[in-house]
């Protein structure tokens, strides 16, 4: 039915709604205090910030939803009051009015003319509402406080909706439930919600994974780079080589390849330097090796029949002896500083060959050394440097085997191979061995020898000599006596 007034209605407002405060949570929570890796915090920084975004846009997409759902129900009202305008003079029947309401979805409709006031309404109105919603002077600060309000704290009482004023059409107010606006609300939510957890997952994806392209991975590989120089900061080869970037990372490779350079090399100097008595002990030790040499082709002068030989022969064999014996008793804790390996390419046969006559075995000694070698393998090193570390082996295989005397037929093995771009060398005896105390420390100066008046300074020498041409040298395990195994580069590698 429809009724005219010449006043309008005071319609009571409901008492503002505040939301709660929120409690405080606790700043410490047991995963903030684990370690948490780069990766970890990009991906929690990427999903918060994501998360962020995402609350950002979905708040004010709901209210305006509300705002729109709301805007449809006052334009549904000005629709119904052209209906009554052109109804009649008789007034809208019971059923229209009904019609009309449940195309609005509201209890009642109000049209404020210029001499009158028109409301469409199947019942008298409320005394009261429990908000009013004024969508001409409704802010966005409005509007998202009464999204919450709706959804919530839904109202238990109808709700008023005044409409914005538009040109041509007077004004309207409608009287509804808000429990249908909230049905439609809370679909609404969780709609957008799947939408917006989809969109979040693959916007967070792709940001983690630029960001672990552009900036986790470069920052992993300086600090694995930082890690493989921690262990070995004298091995140029683990130098960074920048990337050429032109961003900070760059920058950073840049300023970290100049400082491993150079602490590499001072690190190197300070090793070299740290201790000259080690360097006096090395000196000693080779000195005493190549006198010895000398002592033992000294011997054979006595064989010579040249009364000048005979005559400074014993001279030179007694000094040689009381240079040898010097250097034995000036030993001393020390090392000397090697020269950069002048490594190239050079057959192996001949090095191998040269170790009969450098390892000091005398004349008449049983130790037989056999070589086994194609002619045309090569190794890439410096051959003086390896020829050193063989000699080095080979002598101490001899002495080891001369001081044992139950082998009838002692031999020493030289074979080498080439497997892809490695060449290997194994230097082999059928000695007694050695025993467990000297492998533990086998390659450590002064803690490797086995017998008296050895400094234990012959395989810290050789291991030290094939480090620097870039191979290894291993113990391996073995049957009947020693086997060590050298690695070398067989070509220069890029």
């Amino acid at each position: 039915m429809t009724r005219s007034r010449s006043e309008p209605e005071t319609l009571s407002m409901g008492t503002p709604v505040t939301a709660p405060a929120a409690d405080a949570e606790p700043a410490h929570s047991w995963w903030i205090r684990r370690r948490i890796g780069l990766s970890g915090r990009v991906f929690l920084l990427t999903v918060a910030l994501v998360g962020l975004c995402e609350v950002l846009i979905y708040v004010p997409t709901v209210a305006n939803y509300r705002v729109m759902w709301l805007s449809d129900r006052i334009a549904a009202a000005r629709v119904a009051a052209l209906v009554v305008d052109v109804s009649p003079r008789s007034g809208v029947s019971n059923d229209l009015t009904e019609r009309l309401l449940r195309g609005v979805g509201a209890r009642a409709v109000i049209v404020s003319g210029s001499d009158a006031r028109k409301v469409i309404a199947r019942e008298p109105l409320p005394d009261s509402v429990s908000r009013v919603v004024d969508l001409g002077a409704n802010s966005w600060g409005h509007s998202i406080a009464g999204t919450w309000s709706t959804l919530f704290l839904p109202a238990s009482t109808p709700i008023r909706v005044v409409g914005k004023p538009q040109e041509g059409f007077d004004p309207v107010e409608v009287i509804l439930d808000e429990a249908p606006l909230r049905r439609a609300m809370v679909a609404f939510c969780l709609q957008l919600l799947g939408t917006s957890l989809i969109i979040a997952a693959v916007v967070a994806g792709l940001v983690f994974f630029v960001l672990q392209r552009v900036i986790v991975r470069p920052v992993r590989l300086l600090v694995s780079n930082i890690t493989a120089f921690a262990d070995d900061p004298e091995e140029t080869a683990r130098v960074i080589v920048p990337s050429g970037r032109n961003d900070e990372l760059g920058d950073a490779e840049t300023a970290l390849a100049r400082m491993e350079t150079a602490l590499a090399g001072e690190l190197r100097a300070k090793r070299h330097l740290a201790d000259l008595g080690l360097s006096v002990s090395k000196i000693n030790h080779e000195m005493r090796n190549l006198l010895t040499t000398a002592q033992l082709l000294g011997d054979r002068l006595e064989g010579v029949t040249d009364p000048v030989v005979q005559r400074v022969a014993p001279r030179l064999v007694a000094t040689l002896g009381r240079a040898i014996r010097f250097c034995e008793e000036t030993l001393a804790y020390g090392r000397a500083t090697e020269r950069h390996p002048q490594q190239r390419t050079v057959p192996l046969a001949p090095l191998l060959a040269d170790q009969a006559d450098l390892s000091g075995c005398a004349p008449d000694s049983p130790v037989v050394i056999q070589e086994r070698c194609t002619a045309d393998l090569t190794v890439h090193a410096d051959p003086e440097q390896l020829s050193r570390a063989l000699a080095n082996l080979v002598r101490n295989a001899v002495q080891a085997m001369a001081d044992e005397k139950s082998n009838d037929a002692p031999r020493i093995i030289l074979e080498a191979s080439r497997t892809g771009d490695t060449v290997m060398i194994l230097v082999s005896d059928n000695g007694p061995g050695l025993p467990a105390r000297a492998r533990a420390h086998l390659f450590a100066p002064f803690k490797g020898s086995t017998r008296p008046g050895g400094t234990g300074l012959g395989l810290a020498i050789a291991a030290e000599l094939i480090g620097l041409n870039g191979g290894t040298i291993t113990l391996d395990q073995s049957e009947t006596g020693v086997r060590f195994r050298i690695t070398l580069p067989a070509e220069k590698r890029a």
